[in-house]
């Protein structure tokens, strides 16, 4: 009798110290385990004689009910204990507003708006997207493009260079998506309708300028476009992008090696109270370059200009997005302040539509 106490009051002690429930699990599993201590009591209950198992079973089986109601009660006590940190560690001030969810409080960026905005004007016009390598060769980013020896834009200082290969070529980083272009019109058979999104290098910064930004161009080629097509294409941009109902619009002459004639066009606006509306005022405003594809162009691309000719235009999209969206300086775009985006970013969402709006 006096082992069985001896193991009563060990076994309730070790279940009064355990501190969780993996430890209280541990002291069950050895009293009352298929090897433990209470197990091979009883166990031992069949090798008895009559008259011993009589006088043992009933104490062996009150030591089992004894540990059975010490491991309950000690199991309640330690979920009261874990339930009352938890309340303790995860107390909330019920009049704190609610907050958001995740998808709730996040941003996408302007740029990745605009282009969204751009592509669902120009798709409805009947225009596709068409993308190629930010690593350009000079043939695609400047010989193609009618770009002669010696121009400036092929200097160091303004085009970022790679070292020379094994075969002594210098790849670039392209300084504009009109390679693009050149890639379209050498793959796909006319007539073209495309629009060219993405990203351009430059050695440049400052307010107006970052060394990487974005521009979109568009490029028509076939045999019977003119610069009343050009025109109006662009119109319709500026009304649908701006969201107002009617532009005006002039046309200046200009110079690109990749254009003939060429031209920058500029939109009326307002500047009054330091802010800048389009659709009304006496002022102007220049959003893009644009012309008819040169003849040369054409012809590095195996297509005869005599047969086809075309259009082309490029824009900055930081430009018109800032322009668009009031914001004062393009370097936040690539600061990547949470603060900034929160103020200036657009809810995953809201996906611009003409039907829908493009900025609502």
């Amino acid at each position: 009798m006096s082992d069985l106490t001896t193991l009563q009051q060990t076994i309730l002690t070790a279940i009064t110290d355990a501190t969780d429930e993996a430890a209280l699990e541990s002291v069950r599993i050895a009293a009352l385990g298929k090897a433990g201590s209470i197990s091979a009591l009883l166990k031992s209950l069949g090798g008895m004689s009559p008259d011993e198992r009589k006088e043992k079973g009933p104490q062996i089986n009150g030591l089992r009910d004894i540990v059975n109601d010490a491991l309950l009660a000690r199991r309640t006590a330690l979920k009261d204990q874990a339930l009352n940190a938890r309340l303790q560690s995860e107390r909330a001030d019920v009049s704190l507003p609610v907050p958001e969810s995740m998808a709730a409080r996040g941003r996408i960026h302007p740029i990745s708006q605009v282009i969204d905005e751009l592509t669902a004007i120009f798709a409805d016009m009947g225009f596709a997207v068409a993308e190629g390598p930010d690593i350009e060769t000079d043939f695609y980013n400047f010989t193609a493009l009618n770009f002669p020896v010696g121009h400036p834009a092929r200097e160091m200082h303004d085009t970022f260079f790679f070292s020379p290969d094994a075969q002594g070529e210098r790849k670039l980083l392209r300084t504009h998506t009109s390679p693009v272009q050149i890639r379209t019109m050498m793959t796909q058979k006319p007539p073209i309708r495309v629009i060219i999104p993405g990203r351009t290098y430059r050695c440049d910064s400052d307010q107006t300028h970052t060394p990487m930004f974005h521009q979109v161009e568009g490029l028509v080629i076939d045999k019977g476009s003119h610069l009343g097509h050009l025109k109006w294409i662009l119109a319709e941009f500026c009304k649908a992008f701006f969201e107002v109902d009617d532009v005006k619009m002039r046309s200046r002459p200009s110079f690109f090696p990749f254009t003939e004639p060429s031209m920058e066009v500029d939109i009326q606006c307002s500047r009054k109270g330091g802010e800048i509306r389009f659709g009304e005022g006496e002022d102007w405003l220049e959003i893009l370059g644009c012309g008819m594809v040169h003849p040369n162009v054409i012809r590095h691309c195996g297509l005869d200009p005599d047969d086809y000719q075309g259009f082309a235009w490029g824009m900055g999209i930081d430009r018109i997005a800032m322009l668009k969206y009031g914001m004062p300086d393009l370097r936040p775009f690539f600061e990547a302040d949470i603060r900034w985006l929160s103020h200036y970013g657009f809810r995953p969402l809201d996906l611009p539509t003409l039907a829908g709006g493009l900025s609502v």
